[in-house]
């Protein structure tokens, strides 16, 4: 009769032989081989949480391209047949759409598409002729001169009223900024805008109507004539961001660390900015791009509003006459703004909070 030691010789040669395994029987993970490329990421987890990112928003970007080109297939219509008109003969049709390549399958139309735009080629205007890329690079350039004013005014703003509620937390200031705030995101901004040109414009004079701005103005003037579109999107945006600012805060001020320096005898101000304030930017990196990429992608409304010559207003202008290549060139940029913000955001956090980087 075979003794135990003989019945179980076999089985721990086996499992010598097949690596370390656990008690369920299952493989343990083993340690990637040094030099290979799994070695290196495992060696550096922040760049590795950063490339997932990148990869990640060019897949984003990507599907968004798909989306936006099978949308503008689905409308319905055709532009050869709205240019010229409903007496337009078959033939001239036919020619119309053979000129603007709308003959060829749609995934040949796609690639081509995708293929200029990858060498910085959006196509031709089909109602001016004229290079998208010419003028949305001139349009580009306005809307972001508007969203970056109203951020140098609005995160600034935002952020020390999310402070001063908490500061004066359940207080008469706490309770107006939030009552303020209520307010401001109740309200439209296309009837923010309205009330603000009746009120500063039309009654007072003291800011101009229409916010149209060219090449020649300088930088005081330019300033001056975006005031008005500039105060409607700070006060859409200002809300938002105060209001998160004071929820992360008040988060991190039920942390024990901060009872402890309140015993140490620290001013509740000192509190706030220096222990409370930094480890709340997380989430508040996170909302402020968000509102970032409020202010270049959801300027559409304003900018229509105050007659603004901004991407917003170009894409209106385009959808109206059924501009398709101008259509999409201004949709995917407005994707990739919100997808690069994003992408951003969630690394600043990941580098901003440890345990991002290094999750139980």
């Amino acid at each position: 009769m075979p003794s135990q030691a003989d019945t179980a010789g076999p089985q721990n040669d086996s499992a010598a032989g097949s690596g370390p395994s656990s008690s369920a029987g299952q493989p343990l993970p083993t340690n990637p081989p040094p030099g290979s490329t799994s070695s290196w990421f495992a060696r550096h987890p922040l760049l590795s949480l950063i490339g997932q990112r990148i990869l990640l928003g060019i897949g984003l970007l990507l599907a968004v391209s798909m989306l936006l080109f099978l949308g503008v297939e689905a409308l319905p219509g055709d532009f050869a047949q709205t240019y010229l008109g409903q007496s337009a003969t078959p033939q001239a049709v036919a020619n119309i759409r053979a000129e603007l390549g709308l003959d060829q399958p749609a995934l040949t139309r796609y690639f081509q598409w995708l293929g200029g735009i990858v060498q910085g080629d959006f196509g031709s205007s089909w109602a001016s002729g004229r290079p998208v890329a010419d003028q949305i690079g001139l349009r580009l350039g306005n809307t972001l001169f508007l969203a970056a004013a109203a951020a140098i005014v609005s995160v600034p703003l935002a952020i020390g009223l999310g402070m001063l509620a908490v500061l004066y937390r359940d207080r008469l200031a706490d309770r107006a900024i939030n009552v303020v705030s209520l307010a401001a995101i109740s309200l439209p901004e296309f009837f923010v805008g309205y009330l603000l040109i009746l009120f500063f414009a039309v009654n007072t004079g003291w800011f101009a109507f229409p916010a149209t701005v060219h090449s020649g103005m300088g930088l005081g003037e330019r300033l001056a004539t975006i005031a008005l579109p500039c105060a409607t999107l700070v006060l859409v945006v200002l809300a938002h961001m105060m209001r998160m600012t004071r929820a992360a805060i008040l988060n991190v001020m039920s942390s024990a660390y901060i009872e402890t320096a309140e015993l140490k005898g620290l001013s509740r101000l000192t509190v706030i900015a220096r222990h409370a304030a930094p480890n709340a930017l997380a989430p508040v990196i996170n909302v402020v791009a968000l509102n970032l990429a409020y202010l270049v992608v959801g300027v559409v409304v304003v900018e229509v509003v105050f007659v603004y010559p901004g991407m917003g207003q170009y894409l209106v202008d385009a959808v109206s006459v059924r501009d398709m290549p101008v259509v999409q060139a201004c949709g995917l940029i407005f994707a990739a703004v919100y997808i690069v913000l994003n992408t951003l955001a969630d690394i600043l956090g990941i580098v901003s909070n440890p345990r991002l980087r290094h999750p139980r």
